[in-house]
């Protein structure tokens, strides 16, 4: 029997189109310990936009040990801007972010010696723009930018995707004019306990929750959401290695926001800001490894990584220092060993590879670019 969903919002509930089944399906996905060895090679996934030369999605080899790269092969997809492997890395979910109705989701399978990937099938998101996906194995989710939603894909057992079975509609609230005039879904994740999925409604200045009812046949309504001030267009949501921990990016206020987790509940514990230029630009966040540090990425103006120590008893943050990068720095990873931190550069057309300071947090251009046409999305598999 699959489970049902429910969306916690403040006011109305979110519009559900009458042709989608509230299905899901729970599966336990519970905070993984950091390993002191990881193996030294690295398969990398880049994603990119297709408008300007790249054929779609390239695949390397990277050493996380020396911070070298070797490139494998490469897979023709039209902007797979977005991508995320499976847990056990045979499977790639790509997006197709387009701005019309050939907006699509992609499963492909992944031959992780050689790196090539081939296409298992393509269904349409039901929504424009999608920039961001995420799997818990079961389901896979989307968030559609210009089409203000969130799609769910029931996974089957050979890796494939099945059609689109719930559309969430985001909202509007904020008060930029143009940027939030209309719903945009930004981010979706599943959270470290598997419970939940929580989706950045950019426009409505909230973070939307939706929870998982075992055996529920029809969804019971709640009345919670995580408001946040009007004009902070919450973009991505991260969370600490051990859970307890989650870190929100907003690309319009340019500040990062720390929340307390137990339990599906969010509970705000410090406002930060990243962007101090005011580009209203800000971007990719994410936590090392060993929870020590926190990244977030600002494009537009003084394009570059702000990072963060996080205090190991509360979870709060404290200025550690700023890394210039590349221009339009749209996303970036940490390899899992925590050692180097690579940032794809949209507007640069580069790759870059930085050296981590473990016990700083500060960054080192290693000058090991890896050049490739407007990456927008890094992913490792081990």
């Amino acid at each position: 029997m699959r489970q049902k969903y429910d969306k916690f919002q403040q006011d109305k509930p979110m519009k559900i189109l009458p042709y989608c089944m509230l299905a899901f399906l729970a599966m336990g996905c519970t905070p993984k310990k950091v390993q002191n060895t990881q193996p030294d090679e690295l398969l990398m996934l880049v994603g990119t936009y297709t408008d300007s030369g790249s054929e779609g999605i390239y695949t390397f080899r990277f050493n996380q040990i020396t911070g070298q790269s070797a490139p494998l092969a490469s897979f023709k997809l039209p902007n797979p801007s977005y991508l995320i492997p499976s847990e056990n890395g045979k499977r790639v979910y790509a997006v197709s972010e387009m701005n019309d109705s050939t907006a699509s989701l992609s499963a492909l399978a992944l031959d992780k010696t050689t790196g090539q990937l081939s296409l298992l099938n393509t269904l349409p998101t039901l929504g424009a723009d999608p920039c961001y996906v995420a799997t818990n194995g079961q389901e896979v989710v989307t968030a559609n930018y210009s089409g203000g939603t969130m799609s769910i894909f029931p996974l089957e057992k050979d890796g494939r995707i099945s059609p689109v079975d719930t559309l969430f509609e985001g909202t509007t609230g904020g008060n930029d004019p143009n940027r939030q005039n209309k719903p945009h879904i930004h981010c979706t994740l599943f959270s470290p306990d598997g419970k939940y999925i929580y989706a950045t409604d950019f426009s409505s200045d909230r973070i939307l929750r939706f929870v998982l009812h075992p055996n529920d046949i029809v969804p019971h309504p709640s009345m919670e959401a995580v408001q946040l001030p009007i004009g902070s267009g919450p973009r991505h949501l991260t969370f600490s290695p051990n859970g307890n921990y989650a870190y929100l990016i907003n690309e319009l206020s340019g500040k990062v926001v720390a929340f307390a987790y137990s339990d599906g509940t969010l509970k705000q514990i410090q406002t930060i800001t990243a962007d101090t230029s005011a580009a209203r630009g800000s971007a990719d966040i994410h936590v090392s490894p060993d929870g020590k540090y926190l990244y977030a990425s600002n494009r537009l103006k003084n394009d570059g990584i702000a990072i963060f120590a996080i205090d190991q008893q509360n979870g709060t943050l404290a200025k550690a220092g700023y890394q210039q990068t590349g221009i339009h720095p749209r996303n970036f990873q940490i390899t899992p060993n925590g050692k180097f931190l690579l940032a794809a550069c949209r507007d640069s057309h580069v790759i870059q590879v930085f050296e981590r300071d473990l016990t700083t947090g500060l960054l080192r251009d290693t000058r090991q670019n890896i050049k490739i046409d407007k990456p927008t999305c890094i992913q490792f598999v081990r």
